[in-house]
């Protein structure tokens, strides 16, 4: 009844491969998550390709890929997914924000086609299944695993996600914009008692204003959102590429101190919600 996740990469907006940002990781968008036997990925920024080595050497064969939407930092690491090229695996990737806008399978192509890119996505040997469907749609991914989904206030429009197995839920909230003094019930009523709550916090409340309209929030409205829906644990995520390791550990000691039940997320990092 294992349920867990892990992070492969924990930036917004851009990778930052430096010194600077070691502790908590440079790597755009990925998550790993584990749901019994079941492996999923959430976004395909840049620590997608660590984590499909990750998969290799453990011999995944069937692998999910869930997109909150397809930005490039949250798709430019899937031109380096290993196991897709690999004729033995199948890889399904499902998009909740393109079902009437010519679809995901349309972008994932066009980032890999000439002059962007020199390998095109019909070189992905996998058994390769993009799907859409609405945001606000729930399914099962497994008889055991259900997802449920939510529209996200973001430029191009995201997906928000939350993934239950084994009386346990986690919910993946990024990217999206708040608006100030209102709570967003799209995002409310997916997040209820949730055990975990991943949310976009690129930017600090003084970062904010000068920002409005670029799609991100703060991890002082997430906190809200968490604190109203009585969620259990709070996770910072989605960190801005000028925010430092020096940055980062003042933000998480602010944080903390406001409500011990939050996390910041690192690159490396490793939650169970058993």
């Amino acid at each position: 009844m294992t349920f867990g996740l892990k992070f492969w990469g924990v930036r917004g907006s851009l990778a930052c491969p430096s010194a600077n940002h070691i502790g908590y990781g440079g790597n755009t968008s990925c998550l790993e998550v584990t749901a019994g036997e079941h492996r999923l990925a959430l976004d395909a920024g840049t620590g997608i390709r660590n984590l499909g080595r990750r998969f290799l050497k453990d011999d995944v064969r069937s692998v999910y890929i869930l997109l909150t939407h397809t930005h490039w930092d949250h798709i430019n690491g899937f031109p380096f997914f290993e196991p897709a090229y690999d004729a033995e695996r199948t890889i399904r990737i499902l998009a909740g924000h393109l079902k009437d806008r010519g679809g995901v399978q349309n972008v994932l192509a066009s980032q890999m086609a000439n002059p962007i890119f020199p390998v095109p996505l019909e070189a992905m040997r996998a058994r390769l299944s993009i799907e859409d469907f609405g945001a606000g749609d729930a399914f099962d991914l497994f008889p055991e695993v259900r997802v449920s989904t939510a529209p996200l206030n973001h430029p191009n429009d995201a997906t928000g996600y939350r993934i239950e197995y084994g009386g346990r839920s986690m919910c993946y909230v990024t990217d999206t914009e708040h608006v100030p003094g209102q709570l967003d019930q799209n995002i409310l009523g997916l997040i209820e008692g949730a055990d975990l709550v991943i949310y976009d916090c690129t930017y600090t409340e003084q970062e904010w204003p000068a920002k409005i309209g670029w799609g991100h929030s703060t991890w002082n409205e997430g906190m809200r959102l968490c604190r109203a829906a009585e969620v259990k644990r709070f996770v910072i995520f989605h960190h801005d590429p000028d925010h430092d390791d020096a940055f980062m550990e003042k933000l998480e000691a602010e944080a903390r101190e406001a409500w011990p039940e939050t996390i910041v997320a690192r690159e490396g990092m490793v939650i169970e919600l058993d």
